[in-house]
């Protein structure tokens, strides 16, 4: 098999990765290719997954019942949590992975700390996800009634929410093997992986909602036990083809040197979650005083504009690994390289895909209902949307660059912008507008949020390149602590 030298800009050899290996797209292989590698297998798990959220919504619709949908819609913030803590695990664990991976191109000592890493990360998640799982299921009713639902969509919001809290350690222990396997490159994996859990997904809705008539309670089972065979499957492949990760509890630590890189990274990712909680939390309330109707719409429009926006974060999240490595290893030009193909790719999806869900609303949103009313609110629903999605798309890129290179204030400060700036906007726009601005609250945030990312991206520029000057995870952080001092 050819190998493919690398050179450390920092003046130390670099190691020889084989060609078409995961280690090898993020050591050494042409920019385009390493994209292509990371984001498209990516991507295409998230519109996968995107078809199927469209799919289950269409499971659900065709029980005719409102009510249902509704309770699907309520129920997604409690999905948002799971995000929060297998993200704030996988995502700051991950990160900190392909850092170290990078960082034992000039120093093999490095390897050593990654099975810590990965066990912590792991078992962090699954223990949180369990304390999470047995607090909702203890205050079930308060929890309903917090979400949002009103006297019609209470019943089925229980059955649903309560079943997805039974799963909730499966589900982040899933969202944080993920970003495990993807810190090494292996997006294909991660692809894999998520398609037959939504294969299996899909056979399960079919299983417990249309021939058992498990209702939406069917649905979340159905959800969970397709996270089970994600869990299997990613860690069955970390066990067999991971060089450095390990999973087993003895080697989980709660050493500093192990906590502060992955929390400090990971909380960002735990803010951004728990802020569109909070989002969702007060949309869902605000809508509900305009009726199911209006819960509906936004269920089916946000679920079709899904897609897209799916698309940009297998883009998004599919360079972290490439950013966090090229920083690791001290590769100014190839950190640098990523940073502007991957605006490029982002730029290019959102606006023709904005444009696209412009043109054909009211064709994509009268796909999944024929109710006029549902379908006026949809419709506009869809188109802010979209609109907001080319802002988020660029925001979502910085804060994946902040993420990998370990920057934890710029990261905070991204992740939880959107959130703090929401809430003033649709509570302002729901006294001004009514409906509409609640709609369109989330785009005005949305682009707020981009300008704060550009100002913190050329704030941290020079900060970055000194950690980057000292060519291993460890010391760029020592740098950036004296940098915020």
């Amino acid at each position: 098999m050819s190998t493919s030298a690398t050179t450390n800009p920092t003046g130390g050899a670099g190691t020889a990765e084989p060609v078409g290996t995961n280690r090898w797209y993020l050591s050494s292989a042409p920019m385009l290719r390493a994209l292509l590698h990371l984001c498209v297998p990516m991507a295409a798990a998230m519109v996968v997954s995107a078809v199927y959220n469209v799919v289950n919504a269409g499971f659900i619709g065709s029980l005719h019942d409102s009510a249902l949908l509704a309770a699907v819609t309520l129920g997604a913030p409690l999905l948002a949590v799971v995000m929060a803590v297998g993200g704030m695990f996988g995502v700051g664990g991950g990160a900190l992975i392909s850092r170290l991976l990078g960082a034992t191109e000039h120093d093999p000592t490095q390897a050593g700390q990654i099975r810590r890493v990965s066990s912590f990360a792991l078992w962090g998640s699954v223990v949180t996800g369990a304390a999470i799982s047995v607090v909702g299921l203890v205050l079930l009713d308060p929890l309903v009634s917090l979400l949002g639902a009103d006297s019609a969509a209470a019943p089925a919001t229980r059955a649903f929410v309560g079943t997805l809290l039974v799963f909730v350690p499966v589900f982040a222990a899933a969202f944080c093997l993920e970003q495990l396997v993807r810190a090494e490159g292996a997006a294909r994996q991660v692809m894999t992986a998520l398609v037959v859990s939504t294969v299996a997904n899909v056979v399960l809705d079919v299983l417990f909602i249309l021939v058992l008539h498990r209702g939406v309670a069917g649905a979340a089972l159905a959800m969970g036990l397709s996270n089970v065979v994600t869990v299997v499957y990613l860690a069955g492949w970390l066990h067999r083809s991971s060089q450095h990760v390990r999973l087993s509890p003895r080697w989980f630590t709660l050493s500093s040197t192990v906590l502060r890189p992955v929390l400090g990274v990971g909380v960002s990712e735990l803010f951004q979650a728990s802020f569109l909680v909070v989002t969702s939390l007060v949309l869902n309330n605000l809508a509900a005083t305009y009726g199911d109707t209006a819960l509906a719409a936004m269920g089916v429009a946000v679920r079709v504009a899904q897609v897209p926006e799916f698309l940009v974060m297998g883009v998004t999240l599919g360079v972290l690994p490439l950013f966090a490595y090229a920083y690791g290893k001290g590769d100014r030009e190839r950190l640098a390289s990523a940073l502007r193909v991957s605006a490029i790719t982002v730029g290019s999806i959102v606006l023709v895909s904005a444009a696209t869900a412009v043109v054909l609303r009211e064709q994509l949103v009268s796909a999944f209902t024929a109710d006029r009313a549902v379908l006026a609110v949809g419709v506009t629903v869809l188109t802010a949307q979209v609109v907001a999605m080319v802002a988020n798309g660029f925001a979502g890129l910085l804060t994946s660059y902040f993420q990998a290179t370990g920057r934890t204030v710029p990261a905070i400060v991204m992740s939880t912008a959107q959130g703090v700036l929401f809430v003033p906007v649709v509570l302002a726009g729901h006294v001004w507008f009514g409906l509409p601005g609640i709609i369109w609250s989330l785009t005005v945030s949305e682009g707020v949020v981009l300008v704060v990312g550009i100002a913190l991206w050329f704030g941290y520029r020079r900060s970055i390149d000194r950690g980057l000057a000292e060519g291993s995870p460890e010391r760029a952080e020592a740098a950036l602590e004296q940098a915020d001092a």
